[in-house]
């Protein structure tokens, strides 16, 4: 499957997204930044950097500081694919923060979702 297209979208097209997503269900902007920053392992500054540039989600995944050792840890299925089964591994890091997205929009606690 072809990936490209997923690969060359800014995170500053779909960050909105992921905040109205969380907003709607009574989360916040900060508990979607503490997701990707745990995730990641980027700043507040280093985010903001990035949407800035409109950096893209291959850069975005590839400059990360350190992609969370606990990635592992999340399973379960995001746009019809179990994340732990999907074998490209800057696709699955993607879908590992559209499912700790969509963890944060049903409602989860937090602990539960950086598994802690």
């Amino acid at each position: 499957m072809d990936h490209s297209r997923v690969y060359k979208m800014s995170v500053a097209s779909v960050y909105p997204h992921y905040i109205n997503k969380a907003e709607r269900k009574g989360r916040t902007k900060d508990e979607v930044d503490e997701i990707i920053f745990w995730l990641t392992g980027y700043n507040a500054d280093e985010l903001e950097k990035h949407l800035e540039d409109r950096t893209d989600f291959k850069t975005f995944f590839d400059q990360a500081p350190m992609i969370n050792p606990n990635v592992s840890k999340i399973t379960g299925v995001i746009c019809g694919y179990r994340v732990e089964e999907i074998e490209d591994e800057l696709m699955q890091r993607v879908r590992y923060l559209d499912k700790l997205i969509d963890e944060l929009a049903k409602g989860k606690k937090m602990d539960k979702i950086l598994r802690k």
